[in-house]
């Protein structure tokens, strides 16, 4: 297919599907504003024009600080359309952190939530001198310059000179930069990455080949708009295949939302699907014991179908007429609880256990793991009629990729990044000869399949150079209700040791978590094992710049802020 731009995308989606719904932006009280494809098209024109009449040009950055909701959408494509590069911040981070983001964007123009949070930003430092605000909130106030004002002037624009967009797309082809993302710098400091049209669109067209999305599907949006996933799957995506977009109001009301809007295409973190799994087990344990029994017979049986299943072998009809008795006693009721009708259960942002993804197959729900970088867009994804259990799936049609004899995974494709923003060095390292090195240790099996076993920075040799990837050893304990993070140490030490967060009381848990490290250890080769650990007071966070605000892990900040702790793990008795 030949190289587009997003607004190409858009536009092709419009005339296409112009009166299927587009977003569904919730109003409060169970209402819905609805816009179709033409509508959404039309408003961005609107909007790109208008930031056209207050001097955005091709290149120019403009930030955006806002949830996720349709003015995200909106905002979003008509920056991107209008030739220049739409940034996102992180609203989850500090605002000054955000504000030295901002900074750094070199960003005149920046669309945020409310007046509230331009206010913030300024006192934070994060707006230079003649700063263009524009709020995504309709504001009466004096001075203010709104979404819905930018799209007046545009409309004025566009009936003085009708001509005025298309001039606009003459001067910038698939080859310009479209986005830049903050990378989640979870093995470092920060970095903003630059991709073109031609990249996203790239990508978005892979999917059809192994995603079947139509404008009768429909999704919900509730993760951060500044993450890739997001970004390309949730946003990008719909607009590519015409598929109805639903926005959250928030986390709490997610689960009812689920319910409600009874999406068909879902993609979700793997601490959503952890909690659905530990909220599901609680309440088993609570059962009776014969109820227990036949949970876990029937839940065996799924496995066991599901296993069949992957590896291409019928299911015998006596297993399959047993498992629509549980299904219809059991299992069915556990899929309404996340609307009934989701076909295409995906994961993604962080890896998944092998057991949760088990879990989910066996309950006729397989989830589908992929895996993508800021730097390399999505490039692999777990076939629908057969996903792997623990697997990122095969490559996207257009992905190459090969292992490096340190097992470093290198990827080639139309969807790499054009470089970091004003960092050529830091460039020049990811990116060699048209390759991408990802920084990720991953395994092929015969079926093209890939596994994703540890970050090539968070490798740890022991004091007997052992090397050990904590990222396989943490994921074994994804499946544990009371265990929020573990954080695995060990480089240079003669054993492994471990910090762990939890959910309710430190005393409580101790036992629920020694029990846990026993399980896994049973799993490993005695030099991986772990053979002392630590319960900390409270959860890993964003603001204690421990997380991510993409909720990964932040090692190198853990080990500072609790130093004495894990210098404490070196004397004491080892876990039997």
């Amino acid at each position: 297919m030949e190289a587009r731009t997003v607004w190409k995308v858009l536009e092709e989606t419009a005339a296409a599907h112009p009166e299927k719904p587009a977003f569904q932006q919730p109003l409060g009280g169970g209402k819905y504003r609805t816009w179709n494809w033409s509508e959404v098209r039309d408003t961005v024109r609107e909007a790109a024009v208008g930031l056209h009449c207050i001097g955005v040009r091709k290149g120019s950055i403009v930030a955006l600080q806002c949830e996720t909701r349709a003015e995200f959408y909106i905002a979003d494509l008509a920056v991107i359309s209008a030739g220049a590069i739409s940034g996102a911040l992180y609203t989850s981070l500090p605002f000054a952190d955000q504000a030295a983001t901002l900074r750094a964007s070199e960003a005149n123009v920046a669309f945020v939530e409310n007046r509230k949070v331009a206010r913030a930003l300024e006192g934070a430092g994060g707006a230079p001198h003649g700063m263009q605000w524009i709020l995504l909130a309709d504001d009466e106030g004096e001075g203010t310059l709104t979404l819905s004002h930018l799209c007046e002037i545009g409309r004025g624009r566009l009936a003085e000179d009708p001509s005025s967009f298309d001039r606009i797309l003459a001067q910038y082809d698939p080859t310009a930069d479209a986005i830049l993302y903050m990378t989640s710098g979870a093995t470092g400091e920060p970095k903003m990455g630059l991709v073109t049209h031609r990249a996203l669109v790239a990508n978005i067209d892979m999917a059809p080949a192994v995603l079947t999305l139509t404008p009768e599907d429909s999704t919900i949006a509730f993760l951060p708009s500044a993450h890739i996933a997001q970004r390309v799957v949730v946003e990008l995506l719909p607009v590519r295949q015409g598929c109805c977009v639903w926005f959250s109001e928030g986390l709490s009301k997610l689960p009812h939302e689920i319910r409600a809007i009874r999406p068909t295409f879902f993609l979700a973190p793997p601490r959503l699907w952890e909690r659905v799994f530990s909220t599901i087990s609680a309440e088993i344990r609570k059962r009776p014991a014969p109820v227990r029994r036949l949970f876990y017979f029937g839940l065996g049986l799924g496995a066991k179908a599901a296993r069949l299943k992957q590896e291409g072998k019928r299911v015998p009809p006596a297993m399959k007429a047993a498992l629509r008795g549980f299904d219809r006693a059991m299992f069915s009721k556990i899929r309404e609880r996340l609307g009934g009708r989701i076909r295409v259960p995906a994961s993604g942002s962080a890896p998944l256990s092998k057991d949760l993804a088990e879990f989910y197959a066996a309950i006729g729900m397989p989830l589908i793991e992929g895996y993508g970088l800021t730097e390399g867009g999505v490039a692999t994804l777990n076939p629908l009629d057969r996903p792997k259990p623990g697997s990122i799936g095969t490559l996207l049609p257009g992905v190459e990729a090969r292992i490096e004899e340190d097992g470093e995974l290198m990827l080639r494709s139309p969807c790499l990044f054009s470089g970091y923003f004003k960092d050529p060095e830091a460039t020049s390292r990811v990116l060699r000869d048209g390759w991408l090195a990802t920084g990720d240790i991953a395994e092929t099996d015969a079926d093209g399949y890939y596994y994703i076993t540890g970050r090539k920075k968070d490798l740890i040799v022991s004091s007997n150079g052992k090397k050990i990837y904590p990222a396989r050893i943490e994921g074994l304990f994804r499946c544990e209700p009371s265990i929020n993070h573990v954080l695995l140490i060990g480089d240079r030490m003669p054993y492994v040791t471990a910090l762990f967060t939890i959910q309710g009381n430190t005393g409580d848990a101790n036992r629920a978590v020694e029990r846990a490290v026993k399980h896994v250890n049973k799993q490993l080769a005695p030099f991986e094992q772990i053979r002392k650990f630590k319960i900390l007071d409270r959860d890993f966070s964003v603001d204690t710049g421990e997380l991510t605000p993409t909720m990964k892990v932040r090692r190198n900040r853990v080990l500072e802020n609790h130093r004495a702790l894990v210098s404490e793990m070196c004397m004491g008795r080892d876990i039997e």
